[in-house]
């Protein structure tokens, strides 16, 4: 399979690094996020802590990771990720890192395998399982409670949906293909 090289404006080669650092980035900007806001609105009159937005463009990125540098690396930026957020709350960074490294096994097992059939099918599917999945840990590690669940859901699925459409739209733009 060729996965995508290019970004969306088309240049290729030395961006392989640019998810990596994209990653670590949603993951620290998650907990600083919920610790400079606190709660926002998600929706359909739902609330999430603040860093949802963040933490659901990461699953996008985690993926792009990935594909561009495989699973170790994906690992490291969810280290690298949560150390430099323990620097905002060692608390969340505590949790993000948990739930993101646990949610990832869930992404492992939806992601990779389908990835080869369809690319941004994969995507949506293993976003789903690990946003929940990193949706209930995290709650429950931070907070002691699941009570912004549908929200972090939400919130969540509304950045996938996004990434993924984003994607797509590159996909079909610039001929990225999977053989």
């Amino acid at each position: 399979m060729v996965y995508p090289e290019a970004t969306c404006n088309g240049v290729r080669g030395g961006m392989k690094y640019l998810p990596l650092l994209g990653y670590v980035a949603t993951i620290f900007a998650a907990n600083w996020a919920i610790q400079a806001v606190g709660v926002v609105p998600v929706g359909f009159g739902l609330l999430a802590p603040a860093g949802v937005y963040f933490a659901g463009l990461a699953f996008t990125l985690r993926d792009l990771t990935q594909d561009r540098l495989g699973r170790v690396w994906t690992i490291g930026a969810i280290l690298v990720g949560a150390a430099l957020s323990a620097f905002i709350s060692p608390r969340f960074a505590a949790a993000s890192g948990i739930a993101f490294l646990l949610s990832e096994l869930g992404d492992f097992a939806v992601y990779t395998p389908l990835r080869r059939r369809h690319w941004v099918g994969a995507i949506l599917a293993s976003n789903t399982v690990g946003l929940v999945l990193d949706s209930a840990l995290f709650l429950w590690l931070a907070f002691g409670s699941v009570e912004f669940l549908a929200g972090q859901v939400v919130g969540k699925a509304w950045m996938t949906l996004l990434s993924a459409a984003l994607l797509w739209a590159c996909r079909h733009q610039l001929g990225w293909r999977a053989a």
